[in-house]
């Protein structure tokens, strides 16, 4: 008798909060998918092929540092800095990190002679 037909009828029904959440939580997890897709997967690939470029480092090669400065390396020892020889008897030490591209390849080099 005090009771109101809203109250009541929340009351006789099922709770069915088991689809309510799945439906609230879908956008937030197709975001969640689209965020990884599209920033953090390239950004990881992006990163192992930079990985890659600082550690096949060779004397010979020709590289350009993140401060924009192109030389040719004389001394690459593995995980260490590299020499890099920038003029003609202008010779640098650069951290192996620092190299933003390698512009070309050498031969590899003989050092048994």
């Amino acid at each position: 008798m005090f009771v109101t037909p809203a109250y009541a009828q929340a009351a006789g029904a099922p709770a069915g909060g088991g689809m309510d959440i799945i439906v609230q939580f879908a956008p937030i997890l197709l975001l969640v998918v689209i965020f990884w897709l599209l920033i953090f997967r390239p950004q990881q690939k992006r990163l192992k092929a930079q990985q890659a470029m600082l550690s096949a480092i060779r004397r010979g090669d020709t590289v350009v540092t993140t401060g924009g400065i192109v030389g040719k390396v004389i001394k690459a020892v593995e995980g260490e800095d590299l020499e890099v020889e920038v003029a003609q008897g202008v010779k640098v030490k650069v951290v192996r990190g620092m190299v933003a591209d390698v512009r070309s390849k050498a031969e590899p080099v003989n050092d048994n002679k």
